[in-house]
């Protein structure tokens, strides 16, 4: 069977939705008390290290 390429709408669809679906994995984490915890090594909490440290 042979592969298609997508049209230019379909690719920009396909990216859009990737990114829309990987955003709000990544929203999910932000609220306090969310059941699915952050990592203790995920970037985000890196990140907010890294801000505290500056802040100081």
């Amino acid at each position: 069977m042979a592969v298609t390429r997508l049209k230019r709408k379909d690719r920009r669809n396909k990216t859009t939705s990737r990114l829309e679906v990987q955003f709000l994995k990544n929203a999910t984490n932000v609220e306090n008390g969310s059941r699915s915890r952050e990592p203790k090594n995920s970037q985000v909490i890196k990140n907010n290290e890294v801000l505290a440290s500056l802040s100081k």
